[in-house]
């Protein structure tokens, strides 16, 4: 099951930015792949107008990075005729990757190499109230769209740059990818199972985390703009993010001087606390204090367990987690996935099943909190998008644009945004500093 929500055309685009608490903030986007286009996509979810800029003939990279493809089930070149109008890309449909990060969010393309497509984003720039790029650090600032050079134009503009290491320090230069700051942070050296080696996490989680820090960073600077009257730049990376995330496991080697090691499920302070095998499946039970330990042990019908000295208290059942895992699987292991579920109905401790995609989306709270939104396309039909976390009691959060093609709003955010008229339109894409696609409307 899935929550509806209408495709808005371009004719009701100004009325419906409006909605949500960031209403009236405009930012715009030279984010491409994830961790930019997610922290974007956040602000957009909260009512920001959101202006993602592309480049003119490959789009964000995600673009093609596929399958799967949302195939198009209508024609998508137009009959617009002028020479300023080109022919859409090719693609093969839209890639469910650029999908699930580009909701509410409209596209312009704009060659930033060329003088005509620098004045766009400078004048973009001015009119914004926050700027996202996700640049090696140095590379905007070769075409006049640093920091520096912005905000003498729009001292009130929040800048906030994505990078792989940070602004300054020996490798700052670098490009910085999801994977390779999993491995060089720390994340990789602790995933895995015990005893095998470094695994990735199985989704982007430092692009993601990176993306939801800087998605806070920015609405506090727009707080404190407020007062100040003045915007700031915030210098975000994947690897800091990295490293603060590692949370206890960094502390006990900053206050422990202890060393990290891959634990599988299990955790390295509380026990029992991993997924454990039945007849047919896995389930995931976690008992952190004595209380709900005796509630597993009363339930597993060993009452005996408690008062073993072996098990007493946290710090036993750490120092003999081999004998306890071994005691629990047995009990497990001869019942059925659903025969270990009815046991631990209603014993108060946290556990659950160990669930694929298909079964986490017709998860029953998963479908009563309405988690899975659905959105008209104009060119690819109904898609289905994972709607936002966060849900307010005064204000709209909500799916209300699809994630726009390619150069979809150029020419009418060059006109209704920038104010152009027809002769700076086509100056700019005469210049090649912007591209107009000529879409099937």
């Amino acid at each position: 099951m899935s929550s509806r929500v209408r495709y808005y055309s371009a004719n009701t685009l100004a009325k419906d930015l409006t909605a949500g608490p960031l209403a009236g903030i405009r930012v715009l986007d030279l984010t491409r792949i994830l961790a930019g286009p997610y922290c974007t996509m956040l602000l957009g979810d909260l009512g920001a107008q959101i202006i993602k800029v592309e480049h003119p003939t490959r789009g964000d990279d995600t673009r093609s990075w596929g399958p799967p493809f949302k195939l198009y089930e209508r024609k998508v070149t137009g009959t617009c005729h002028g020479s300023l109008y080109k022919d859409p890309p090719p693609f093969t449909g839209e890639s469910a990757y650029y999908l699930c990060v580009n909701r509410n969010k409209q596209s312009i393309t704009v060659d930033m190499k060329t003088d005509e497509g620098r004045q766009i984003l400078i004048d973009l720039a001015h009119s914004s109230d926050v700027l996202v790029e996700n640049y090696v650090p140095g590379k905007l600032a070769q075409y006049g769209l640093s920091y520096e050079e912005l905000r003498e134009i729009n001292p009130r503009l929040v800048y906030a740059s994505i990078t792989g290491y940070g602004s300054t320090g020996p490798y700052s230069g670098r490009p910085g990818y999801d994977v390779i700051i999993e491995a060089e942070a720390g994340l990789m050296h602790i995933t895995g199972e015990e005893g095998g080696g470094p695994v990735k996490v199985g989704v982007a989680v430092t692009d993601l985390m990176t993306g939801l820090y800087v998605h806070g960073a920015i609405m506090a600077a727009l707080i404190s703009r407020s007062s100040t009257g003045r915007g700031q730049h915030i210098d975000a990376s994947l690897l800091q993010t990295q490293v603060s995330m590692l949370a206890n496991i960094g502390s006990n080697y900053l206050i422990g001087g202890i060393e990290a090691q891959r634990w599988g499920t299990r955790h390295a302070s509380i026990a029992p606390y991993q997924v454990f095998a039945t007849k047919d499946g896995s389930i995931c039970i976690g008992a952190g204090n004595n209380a709900q330990f005796s509630s597993l042990c009363h339930t597993l019908r060993r009452p005996d367990l408690p008062n073993d000295p072996r098990f007493r208290t946290n710090s036993d059942r750490i120092e003999n987690h081999v004998d306890l895992v071994a005691i629990i699987n047995q009990v497990l292991s001869a019942m059925t996935t659903e025969e270990v579920l009815d046991m631990l109905e209603g014993c108060g401790l946290p556990y659950g099943l160990v669930n694929n995609v298909a079964q986490t989306f017709a998860h029953p709270q998963v479908v009563a909190r309405g988690v899975v939104r659905e959105i008209h396309h104009p060119f690819v039909g109904d898609i289905r998008v994972v709607g936002p976390a966060v849900e307010y009691s005064e204000s709209t959060v909500d799916v209300r644009l699809p994630p726009p093609m390619l150069g979809q709003h150029t020419e009418q955010i060059l006109r209704s945004v920038l104010g152009y008229n027809d002769q700076q339109i086509e100056r700019a894409v005469r210049g090649g500093g912007a591209t107009i696609y000529n879409y099937n409307r």
